[in-house]
């Protein structure tokens, strides 16, 4: 197993309590269209971590994380006006692994460096399973989506296009 797939696994377990499986393909997993074909599933129960950075209001100058459905387009005026925002963009790569522990396309939705504020798309909990990032891009992990909310401490909310 990859080293930063291993650190995810140790990390769920220490700060969540929680046993998750790592599956590890070699075709990579960086988009959800390539993890739902790795793993036979819908594209839609694809768990990606989207992290954005926010610009005006409260969090100005701060980083958001939205856990997408793989089927959905983040709407970033959607997660500016949930964060009572100005504007949010795509959060810079270099920062993201800086801040958040994790570079983009393995960017898992829970065990980041940093606690930052995170959105979760309703339509996730249409399937019993989804799949989120699990450090890298080739690695995912299996979790039931109201758990996955759960352990993100993510507000319930639709910013998709």
């Amino acid at each position: 197993m990859h080293p930063r797939a291993a650190e995810f696994e140790e990390r769920a377990r220490e700060r969540y309590g929680v046993d998750v499986e790592v599956l590890e393909f070699d075709a990579g997993t960086e988009t959800a269209a390539a993890a739902a074909e790795a793993l036979g599933c819908e594209t839609g129960a694809i768990a990606s971590t989207i992290v954005v950075s926010l610009a005006g209001g409260e969090l100005d100058g701060g980083l958001a994380a939205a856990i997408t459905s793989g089927a959905n387009r983040l709407d970033l005026d959607a997660v500016a006006d949930h964060f009572g925002a100005d504007a949010a963009e795509m959060g810079d790569p270099n920062r993201i692994r800086e801040e958040v522990g994790w570079s983009i396309g393995g960017v898992p939705p829970i065990c980041h460096d940093a606690a930052v504020p995170t959105v979760f798309d309703p339509t996730l909990t249409d399937y019993d399973t989804v799949y989120g990032a699990a450090g890298t891009p080739s690695t995912v992990f299996a979790v039931p989506p109201e758990r996955l909310a759960d352990l993100a401490k993510a507000a319930v909310v639709d910013l998709t296009e």
